[in-house]
């Protein structure tokens, strides 16, 4: 095949244009970590052009913006010669060079140098004007519109519409909630979005400089009743971490919990006692008190009656991809089942989707809990997901073969989970496959016992419960 050359962007399209002469390839792409689209390939004769589209739909969700990060243009025995400049459109940035494609956030180069992040902090540290009567909502620091803070807004727009809805997000690849308004990090709108909000809804720690209103207030979901050890509970003593910790703590007015258990630890780990505490349940597990799928098989193209294995692990603080203890293909091969890769928020930017036959990874799926509706079992090692799958009473499998390095040397536990665990431990791939064939119902009296403990207040009303106080309060009115 003769060369190929990059033709440049086309801004009024959203693609990439790349031109060869000669017959025309049966196939081209656009190929990153977490996304791939197909090229529409136009031309007969002596020239033909390839169009990569900068929009994808995944699992039938709106036409949005590719997820940033690096790309490369694959045409099967052809090399990409020739670049384009950075170009700057109102949702994604693209720069080409050759082969190598580099995504972005729609931001302006210049508000990220030193200078221009200074003078947006300035701006917004200096506002007098008045409180909106508005949410700015972040979810794992804006890389989903998910979690907790999605079941919050949820029900918000339900019974007090009048109030505006902002989503904190990375890039215009991450889908908001019908009528919110996405603000990209670190953007004017961003900025303003957050000064302007009578209440933050968040579930990890606030970031960058935060400089609190009057009148203004803080709602920490958290996003998980914890298992390994957290904040001022990881081993060793680091000053500045704990600094760093009791400052962020006191940015929160109230923290929501799952549970008692989740309340006492999440106060003494974050130094947040003698502080409100709303023990509610999660709204995030609303769905799965029903015991609906609400179509979430449908969506990821997954045929009625075939039985679906959740695998989500934790991540780890010595790796920043998700564990290989499992091969998706062969567990899928092996059991008959189709087999969902969830990785944890922390190893969306940096890992790369898993794929075989019968197998989908769904770590840019936003809504973990439709994930746990849709699934049969779950497949976990110490991940809080585990409370909150135990809601389905679902059977529950944990893969722990790092258990004694996870346990000593990484982070530690709060609780012996091979005394408590609600399911059966197992340390190799062959023992995960025997316990998925195995009868579940030796575990039954440890599952109850462990609701009893985790899951009292997950009746599928949590989120009606918390927007309930939070109008009571006047942290947003109707």
């Amino acid at each position: 095949m003769s060369a190929v050359t990059v033709h440049g962007v086309d801004d009024a399209r959203r693609e990439i244009v790349v031109a060869g002469e000669g017959a025309a390839p049966s196939e081209a792409w656009l190929v990153g970590s977490r996304a791939r689209v197909a090229a529409r390939i136009t031309g007969r004769g002596r020239t033909w052009k390839a169009r990569l589209p900068l929009h994808v739909s995944r699992w039938g969700g709106a036409d949005l913006p590719l997820p940033s990060g690096a790309y490369r243009i694959e045409i099967p025995g052809a090399e990409v010669a020739g670049s384009a400049p950075l170009t700057l459109l109102d949702d994604l940035r693209v720069a080409v060079d050759g082969s190598d494609v580099t995504i972005g956030p729609p931001v302006d180069p210049a508000v990220e140098q030193p200078d221009g992040r200074a003078a947006l902090e300035r701006r917004y540290a200096d506002r007098t004007d008045a409180l909106e009567n508005a949410v700015f909502f972040e979810s794992f620091y804006g890389r989903v519109a998910g979690d907790n803070p999605l079941a919050i807004d949820r029900e918000i727009a339900r019974i007090a519409p009048a109030v505006t809805r902002y989503w904190s997000v990375v890039d215009l690849s991450v889908e908001v909630p019908h009528g919110a308004i996405p603000v990209v990090e670190g953007t004017e709108e961003w900025w303003h979005a957050r000064g302007a909000a009578r209440l933050l809804v968040v579930n990890d720690w606030l970031r960058r400089r935060f400089v609190r209103r009057s009148g203004q207030r803080v709602l920490q979901t958290w996003h998980g009743t914890p298992l390994k050890r957290l904040a001022l509970h990881r081993r060793g003593f680091d000053p500045r971490r704990w600094g760093a910790i009791v400052k962020e703590s006191r940015r929160w007015d109230v923290l929501l919990a799952q549970n008692p258990y989740a309340a006492r630890t999440l106060s003494r780990a974050y130094a947040f006692l003698g502080r409100p505490v709303w023990i509610e349940g999660y709204p995030r597990n609303d769905v799965l008190a029903s015991g609906r799928d609400d179509g979430t098989r449908a969506r990821l193209g997954i045929d009625t009656g075939e039985r679906v294995l959740l695998y989500a692990p934790t991540w780890r603080d010595d790796r920043s991809e998700i564990v290989d203890f499992v091969d998706p293909a062969r567990l899928a091969a092996e059991t008959g089942s189709v087999v969902l890769v969830r990785g944890h928020s922390r190893t969306l930017q940096p890992g790369r989707d898993a794929d075989g036959p019968r197998v989908i990874d769904v770590t840019g799926f936003a809504d973990t809990s439709r994930l746990l509706a849709a699934a049969d079992a779950l497949i976990t090692d110490y991940s809080s997901v585990m409370f909150d799958f135990s809601v389905t009473g679902k059977p529950m499998y944990f893969l722990v073969p790092d258990l004694e390095h996870y346990r000593g040397a990484l982070r530690g536990f709060y609780f012996d989970l091979a005394e408590r665990a609600p399911g059966p431990l197992v340390r190799t791939h062959e023992d995960l496959v025997a316990a998925l064939a195995a009868d579940p119902s030796a575990y039954a009296d440890r599952y109850a016992s462990w609701r009893a403990r985790f899951n009292r207040r997950e009746d599928g009303r949590a989120a009606e419960r918390v927007v309930a106080r939070l109008l009571d309060q006047g942290f947003v009115a109707r």
